[in-house]
């Protein structure tokens, strides 16, 4: 397929059926466009919805997260799953602040140096707020391309894909075409076309039932309510996950999300 007969079903697609309402598509504020992405990461869009007003409510600036603490931070994230990604928009927000003055960088080779920010992160920040040229990918886009240009072939490397991406890229227009983009690839996928596993860099996700996130969610959850003992967090999941259970709160405690005072454990202030 042809670049310009792609790019008119992507066009025709998002007119007729893009989700225009999404609140992250209304703004331009680099900010707010980051915690969306981050909330979005492995994380469906309605689920994101509430959570991203709740939390521009309470942090609407990147300063205002930066001075909350992260007990706070935590315990709002509660429910969306990934709770690493609180603490790294909250360690980023920091670094912001401290190293940039409270205005958040747009360059991509910028925002790659804030925590939790890596190179897909970086580009989508860059193009959503400052409509800047730039390719990448995310699951969506990869299905998208794949679906139209690799349908016969079954080993895909992410170069191949980048390509396409570049050479259908409308100068000028990153901002509206990567949302079309990607919600041509969300309803690609509704319609039951899965073909990512076509892709060099697949990887099939874990069940949560069992995982250590599932070890981990549980602690922060209870953790968020109040303060605890250690005996109280090793049985959160039954007898049969104890070990599991003081393996992730050890983790949690030097990543940094757990603190421990006395014979209580806490979220950190």
């Amino acid at each position: 397929m042809d670049s310009r007969k792609f790019r008119k079903i992507i066009w025709d697609f998002y007119k007729k059926q893009g989700r225009h309402d999404l609140p992250w598509r209304n703004t331009t504020d680099p900010y707010r466009i980051l915690v969306s992405e981050v909330m979005l990461q492995q994380t469906q869009v309605e689920r994101v919805r509430g959570y991203y007003a709740a939390w521009l409510k309470r942090f609407p600036t990147v300063r205002a997260l930066a001075k909350a603490p992260l007990a706070e931070v935590l315990t709002l994230w509660q429910g969306l799953g990934y709770n690493r990604r609180a603490k790294m928009l909250h360690d980023a927000a920091k670094k912001v602040v401290i190293e940039y003055k409270g205005k958040m960088p747009t360059d991509p080779d910028t925002l790659v140096s804030l925590p939790g920010v890596g190179p897909y992160t970086a580009r989508a920040v860059a193009a959503f707020s400052m409509n800047a040229d730039v390719v990448f990918i995310e699951t969506n886009l990869r299905t998208v391309v794949l679906h139209h240009f690799f349908s016969d072939k079954k080993q895909v490397s992410d170069a191949e894909i980048l390509e396409v991406l570049s050479k259908s890229l409308p100068k000028g227009r990153s901002r509206e075409w990567y949302a079309a983009l990607m919600d041509y690839g969300s309803y690609l996928k509704r319609s039951g076309i899965r073909v990512n596993t076509k892709s060099m860099s697949y990887t099939k996700q874990t069940a949560f039932s069992g995982s250590g996130r599932q070890a981990r969610g549980a602690i922060l959850k209870e953790l968020a309510r109040n303060s605890v003992t250690k005996k109280r967090l090793l049985v959160l999941l039954g007898d049969d996950r104890i070990e599991q259970m003081e393996t992730q709160l050890k983790k949690l405690i030097l990543e940094g999300m757990v603190e421990k005072t006395g014979t209580y454990y806490t979220l950190p202030s």
